[in-house]
Protein backbone atom coordinates (compact mmCIF):
# COMPACT_ATOMS: atom_id res chain seq x y z
CA UNK A 1 0.00 0.00 0.00
CA UNK A 2 3.10 2.22 0.46
CA UNK A 3 4.25 1.37 -2.55
CA UNK A 4 1.31 2.71 -4.49
CA UNK A 5 0.72 5.57 -2.84
CA UNK A 6 4.18 6.39 -3.98
CA UNK A 7 3.82 6.01 -7.14
CA UNK A 8 0.33 7.64 -7.08
CA UNK A 9 2.03 10.59 -6.12
CA UNK A 10 4.84 10.36 -9.11
CA UNK A 11 2.30 10.25 -11.76
CA UNK A 12 -0.18 12.67 -10.48
CA UNK A 13 2.02 15.61 -12.01
CA UNK A 14 2.97 13.95 -15.24
CA UNK A 15 -0.91 13.34 -15.53
CA UNK A 16 -1.54 16.93 -14.82
CA UNK A 17 0.71 18.00 -17.46
CA UNK A 18 -0.77 16.08 -19.95
CA UNK A 19 -4.13 17.29 -19.24
CA UNK A 20 -3.06 20.58 -20.01
CA UNK A 21 -1.07 20.18 -23.03
CA UNK A 22 -4.46 18.35 -23.98
CA UNK A 23 -6.84 21.68 -22.98
CA UNK A 24 -4.36 23.53 -24.72
CA UNK A 25 -4.44 21.70 -27.72
CA UNK A 26 -8.17 21.80 -28.07
CA UNK A 27 -8.30 25.60 -27.14
CA UNK A 28 -10.57 27.32 -29.77
CA UNK A 29 -11.39 30.72 -30.01
CA UNK A 30 -15.11 31.59 -29.88
CA UNK A 31 -16.48 34.91 -31.27
CA UNK A 32 -19.67 36.19 -29.32
CA UNK A 33 -21.94 38.29 -31.35
CA UNK A 34 -24.24 40.98 -28.81
CA UNK A 35 -27.10 42.31 -30.28
CA UNK A 36 -26.48 45.38 -32.07
CA UNK A 37 -29.08 48.85 -32.84
CA UNK A 38 -28.38 52.36 -33.29
CA UNK A 39 -27.90 54.73 -30.05
CA UNK A 40 -31.09 55.81 -27.92
CA UNK A 41 -30.56 58.43 -26.73
CA UNK A 42 -31.16 58.66 -22.77
CA UNK A 43 -32.77 61.37 -20.17
CA UNK A 44 -31.99 62.09 -16.93
CA UNK A 45 -33.87 64.60 -15.85
CA UNK A 46 -35.07 64.19 -12.33
CA UNK A 47 -35.76 67.35 -10.95
CA UNK A 48 -35.67 67.61 -6.74
CA UNK A 49 -37.24 70.25 -5.73
CA UNK A 50 -35.75 71.51 -1.78
CA UNK A 51 -38.62 74.42 -0.91
CA UNK A 52 -35.99 76.18 1.85
CA UNK A 53 -33.96 77.00 -1.38
CA UNK A 54 -34.50 80.03 -3.95
CA UNK A 55 -33.84 78.21 -6.95
CA UNK A 56 -34.52 74.35 -7.97
CA UNK A 57 -31.45 72.62 -9.08
CA UNK A 58 -31.73 71.94 -12.86
CA UNK A 59 -29.55 69.94 -14.58
CA UNK A 60 -30.67 67.41 -17.77
CA UNK A 61 -28.39 64.38 -18.29
CA UNK A 62 -28.12 63.05 -21.98
CA UNK A 63 -26.71 59.91 -22.93
CA UNK A 64 -26.68 57.32 -25.45
CA UNK A 65 -27.60 53.52 -24.97
CA UNK A 66 -24.32 51.68 -26.01
CA UNK A 67 -23.27 47.84 -26.45
CA UNK A 68 -22.84 45.36 -23.91
CA UNK A 69 -19.23 45.19 -24.00
CA UNK A 70 -19.19 49.44 -24.50
CA UNK A 71 -18.71 52.75 -22.39
CA UNK A 72 -22.12 54.71 -21.99
CA UNK A 73 -21.26 57.91 -23.93
CA UNK A 74 -22.21 61.71 -23.53
CA UNK A 75 -25.06 63.13 -26.15
CA UNK A 76 -23.21 66.32 -26.42
CA UNK A 77 -23.91 68.95 -28.37
CA UNK A 78 -28.06 68.85 -28.58
CA UNK A 79 -30.08 71.98 -27.63
CA UNK A 80 -32.26 72.07 -24.58
CA UNK A 81 -35.16 74.10 -23.08
CA UNK A 82 -37.83 73.88 -20.91
CA UNK A 83 -41.06 75.61 -22.04
CA UNK A 84 -43.16 76.64 -18.92
CA UNK A 85 -47.45 76.78 -19.53
CA UNK A 86 -49.09 78.49 -16.54
CA UNK A 87 -52.23 76.90 -16.22
CA UNK A 88 -55.90 77.89 -14.74
CA UNK A 89 -59.01 76.00 -15.36
CA UNK A 90 -56.84 73.81 -17.62
CA UNK A 91 -56.01 76.58 -20.53
CA UNK A 92 -52.72 78.06 -20.41
CA UNK A 93 -52.46 81.55 -19.76
CA UNK A 94 -49.11 82.57 -20.23
CA UNK A 95 -45.97 80.93 -21.72
CA UNK A 96 -41.69 81.24 -20.60
CA UNK A 97 -38.90 79.57 -22.07
CA UNK A 98 -35.87 78.34 -19.98
CA UNK A 99 -33.05 77.95 -22.13
CA UNK A 100 -30.03 74.69 -21.03
CA UNK A 101 -26.81 74.56 -22.30
CA UNK A 102 -23.39 72.54 -21.47
CA UNK A 103 -21.46 74.23 -18.96
CA UNK A 104 -18.84 71.58 -19.74
CA UNK A 105 -18.94 71.27 -23.60
CA UNK A 106 -18.75 67.22 -24.04
CA UNK A 107 -20.25 65.90 -20.82
CA UNK A 108 -23.63 65.84 -21.68
CA UNK A 109 -24.97 67.51 -19.01
CA UNK A 110 -27.33 70.49 -19.37
CA UNK A 111 -27.55 73.17 -16.92
CA UNK A 112 -29.54 77.30 -16.73
CA UNK A 113 -27.59 79.08 -19.48
CA UNK A 114 -25.85 81.68 -17.82
CA UNK A 115 -24.79 83.64 -20.98
CA UNK A 116 -28.69 84.74 -21.40
CA UNK A 117 -29.48 88.88 -20.30
CA UNK A 118 -32.59 87.50 -18.54
CA UNK A 119 -32.25 84.66 -15.72
CA UNK A 120 -32.51 81.18 -17.32
CA UNK A 121 -33.10 79.13 -13.58
CA UNK A 122 -36.33 78.15 -12.10
CA UNK A 123 -37.55 79.56 -9.02
CA UNK A 124 -38.52 77.41 -6.37
CA UNK A 125 -42.10 80.02 -5.32
CA UNK A 126 -42.94 79.67 -8.91
CA UNK A 127 -43.09 76.22 -9.34
CA UNK A 128 -44.81 75.61 -5.95
CA UNK A 129 -47.28 78.46 -6.45
CA UNK A 130 -48.50 77.94 -9.89
CA UNK A 131 -50.32 74.97 -11.84
CA UNK A 132 -47.46 74.76 -14.51
CA UNK A 133 -47.17 72.25 -17.44
CA UNK A 134 -43.79 71.87 -18.02
CA UNK A 135 -41.99 70.45 -21.28
CA UNK A 136 -38.68 69.95 -21.78
CA UNK A 137 -37.90 69.95 -25.93
CA UNK A 138 -34.37 68.68 -26.97
CA UNK A 139 -33.12 68.63 -30.83
CA UNK A 140 -30.00 66.39 -30.74
CA UNK A 141 -28.97 65.02 -34.21
CA UNK A 142 -31.39 65.21 -36.08
CA UNK A 143 -34.17 63.84 -34.16
CA UNK A 144 -36.67 66.33 -31.98
CA UNK A 145 -37.88 64.86 -28.30
CA UNK A 146 -40.27 65.93 -25.56
CA UNK A 147 -41.33 65.30 -22.23
CA UNK A 148 -44.07 67.01 -20.15
CA UNK A 149 -44.75 66.85 -16.33
CA UNK A 150 -46.39 68.59 -13.54
CA UNK A 151 -44.76 69.69 -10.03
CA UNK A 152 -45.99 66.79 -7.39
CA UNK A 153 -45.23 67.49 -3.95
CA UNK A 154 -44.19 65.21 -1.40
CA UNK A 155 -44.75 64.94 2.61
CA UNK A 156 -41.87 65.43 5.48
CA UNK A 157 -39.92 62.16 6.43
CA UNK A 158 -41.40 62.31 10.24
CA UNK A 159 -37.74 60.02 11.40
CA UNK A 160 -35.02 57.22 10.39
CA UNK A 161 -33.96 55.22 13.22
CA UNK A 162 -31.49 52.14 12.75
CA UNK A 163 -32.85 48.81 13.09
CA UNK A 164 -31.04 45.44 14.47
CA UNK A 165 -33.29 42.48 12.37
CA UNK A 166 -31.84 41.10 8.98
CA UNK A 167 -34.67 40.01 5.80
CA UNK A 168 -32.23 37.30 4.33
CA UNK A 169 -28.45 37.40 5.51
CA UNK A 170 -26.47 38.23 8.12
CA UNK A 171 -25.02 41.23 6.93
CA UNK A 172 -27.53 43.32 6.15
CA UNK A 173 -28.78 47.25 7.79
CA UNK A 174 -32.11 47.56 8.61
CA UNK A 175 -33.17 51.21 8.75
CA UNK A 176 -36.94 52.07 9.93
CA UNK A 177 -38.49 54.88 8.16
CA UNK A 178 -41.56 56.71 9.58
CA UNK A 179 -43.90 59.44 7.78
CA UNK A 180 -47.73 60.90 8.02
CA UNK A 181 -49.62 60.79 4.78
CA UNK A 182 -51.44 63.47 3.63
CA UNK A 183 -55.38 63.57 3.71
CA UNK A 184 -56.56 65.26 1.22
CA UNK A 185 -54.91 63.40 -1.93
CA UNK A 186 -53.38 60.30 -3.19
CA UNK A 187 -50.08 60.16 -3.03
CA UNK A 188 -47.53 58.07 -4.58
CA UNK A 189 -43.61 58.66 -3.66
CA UNK A 190 -40.25 57.14 -4.48
CA UNK A 191 -37.63 56.64 -2.30
CA UNK A 192 -34.01 57.17 -2.48
CA UNK A 193 -31.69 55.29 -0.02
CA UNK A 194 -28.33 56.05 -2.02
CA UNK A 195 -26.49 53.79 -3.37
CA UNK A 196 -28.47 53.54 -6.51
CA UNK A 197 -31.13 52.02 -4.26
CA UNK A 198 -34.95 53.10 -4.89
CA UNK A 199 -38.20 52.02 -3.30
CA UNK A 200 -41.72 53.57 -5.23
CA UNK A 201 -44.70 53.02 -2.99
CA UNK A 202 -48.09 54.14 -2.21
CA UNK A 203 -50.94 55.44 0.35
CA UNK A 204 -53.73 52.48 -0.84
CA UNK A 205 -53.48 51.21 2.43
CA UNK A 206 -52.14 54.18 4.94
CA UNK A 207 -54.14 57.36 3.67
CA UNK A 208 -53.79 60.13 5.88
CA UNK A 209 -51.89 58.07 8.72
CA UNK A 210 -48.54 57.72 10.12
CA UNK A 211 -46.78 55.12 8.39
CA UNK A 212 -43.63 53.10 9.19
CA UNK A 213 -41.62 50.21 7.51
CA UNK A 214 -38.31 48.51 7.50
CA UNK A 215 -35.86 49.07 4.30
CA UNK A 216 -32.79 46.96 4.50
CA UNK A 217 -30.00 47.02 2.62
CA UNK A 218 -28.02 43.87 1.70
CA UNK A 219 -24.58 45.14 3.15
CA UNK A 220 -22.86 45.79 6.74
CA UNK A 221 -21.63 49.69 7.12
CA UNK A 222 -19.02 50.67 9.50
CA UNK A 223 -20.09 52.52 12.63
CA UNK A 224 -20.22 56.34 12.35
CA UNK A 225 -21.61 55.60 8.34
CA UNK A 226 -23.63 58.41 7.68
CA UNK A 227 -26.99 57.20 5.32
CA UNK A 228 -28.84 59.78 3.54
CA UNK A 229 -32.36 59.07 2.37
CA UNK A 230 -34.63 61.19 0.72
CA UNK A 231 -38.12 61.00 0.12
CA UNK A 232 -39.72 62.11 -3.02
CA UNK A 233 -42.89 63.37 -4.77
CA UNK A 234 -44.79 60.83 -7.82
CA UNK A 235 -47.73 60.90 -9.77
CA UNK A 236 -48.96 57.75 -10.98
CA UNK A 237 -47.19 57.64 -14.16
CA UNK A 238 -43.90 58.43 -12.42
CA UNK A 239 -44.71 55.67 -9.76
CA UNK A 240 -45.19 53.22 -12.39
CA UNK A 241 -42.38 54.01 -14.03
CA UNK A 242 -40.00 54.28 -11.26
CA UNK A 243 -41.33 50.33 -10.11
CA UNK A 244 -40.95 48.57 -13.58
CA UNK A 245 -37.48 50.17 -13.69
CA UNK A 246 -36.16 48.95 -9.99
CA UNK A 247 -37.11 45.49 -10.88
CA UNK A 248 -35.25 45.82 -13.81
CA UNK A 249 -32.43 47.15 -12.93
CA UNK A 250 -31.79 44.85 -9.38
CA UNK A 251 -27.85 44.59 -9.19
CA UNK A 252 -26.88 47.81 -10.92
CA UNK A 253 -25.47 50.67 -9.22
CA UNK A 254 -28.09 53.57 -11.20
CA UNK A 255 -31.29 52.75 -11.82
CA UNK A 256 -31.20 55.34 -14.50
CA UNK A 257 -28.69 52.81 -16.65
CA UNK A 258 -30.08 51.33 -19.89
CA UNK A 259 -32.13 48.27 -18.67
CA UNK A 260 -32.19 44.96 -19.52
CA UNK A 261 -35.36 45.25 -21.11
CA UNK A 262 -36.70 48.24 -22.31
CA UNK A 263 -38.95 50.10 -19.79
CA UNK A 264 -40.57 53.49 -21.50
CA UNK A 265 -40.27 56.50 -20.06
CA UNK A 266 -42.35 59.79 -20.63
CA UNK A 267 -39.87 61.24 -23.45
CA UNK A 268 -41.26 61.09 -27.15
CA UNK A 269 -39.57 61.24 -30.20
CA UNK A 270 -41.74 64.23 -31.86
CA UNK A 271 -39.93 64.81 -34.90
CA UNK A 272 -42.27 66.13 -37.55
CA UNK A 273 -45.02 66.92 -35.21
CA UNK A 274 -45.68 70.81 -34.92
CA UNK A 275 -48.81 70.98 -32.18
CA UNK A 276 -46.76 70.56 -28.69
CA UNK A 277 -50.14 69.46 -27.69
CA UNK A 278 -49.23 66.22 -29.18
CA UNK A 279 -46.93 63.90 -27.56
CA UNK A 280 -47.28 60.27 -28.94
CA UNK A 281 -45.76 58.75 -31.75
CA UNK A 282 -47.75 56.02 -32.83
CA UNK A 283 -46.85 55.95 -36.34
CA UNK A 284 -43.75 55.12 -35.27
CA UNK A 285 -43.31 52.54 -32.23
CA UNK A 286 -40.20 51.55 -33.08
CA UNK A 287 -38.44 54.96 -33.00
CA UNK A 288 -38.31 56.22 -28.99
CA UNK A 289 -35.92 57.51 -26.17
CA UNK A 290 -35.43 56.33 -22.59
CA UNK A 291 -35.25 57.54 -19.99
CA UNK A 292 -37.99 60.45 -17.66
CA UNK A 293 -38.55 63.99 -17.10
CA UNK A 294 -40.08 64.62 -13.54
CA UNK A 295 -39.56 67.62 -11.27
CA UNK A 296 -41.12 66.39 -7.80
CA UNK A 297 -40.59 67.80 -3.65
CA UNK A 298 -38.14 66.46 -2.16
CA UNK A 299 -37.97 66.07 1.78
CA UNK A 300 -34.41 64.45 3.32
CA UNK A 301 -33.06 62.89 6.36
CA UNK A 302 -30.13 61.12 7.81
CA UNK A 303 -28.83 58.67 10.20
CA UNK A 304 -25.08 57.84 11.37
CA UNK A 305 -25.15 54.10 12.01
CA UNK A 306 -24.00 52.72 15.75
Amino acid sequence: MKKTRHIFAFFLPALAAGLLLALAACEEVIEVETPVEDPRLVVEGLLRVDTTQEFVPVEIRLTQTAGFFDEVQPASGAEVIIILQIMEDGIPVSTGTKALTELDPGSGIYFPDPSFDSDQRLRVDTVVENDILYTLVIAWQGRRYAAQTRYVPAVPIDAVTQGDKTLFEEDETEVIVSYTDAADRDDYYVFDFGFGEFLPTEDTFYKGQAFSFSYFYDQGFPPGTELDIALLGADQQFFNYMNLLVQQTEGLNNPFQTPVATVRGNVFDVTGIDNIEQFDNTGQPGVFALGYFAIVQEFTASLILE
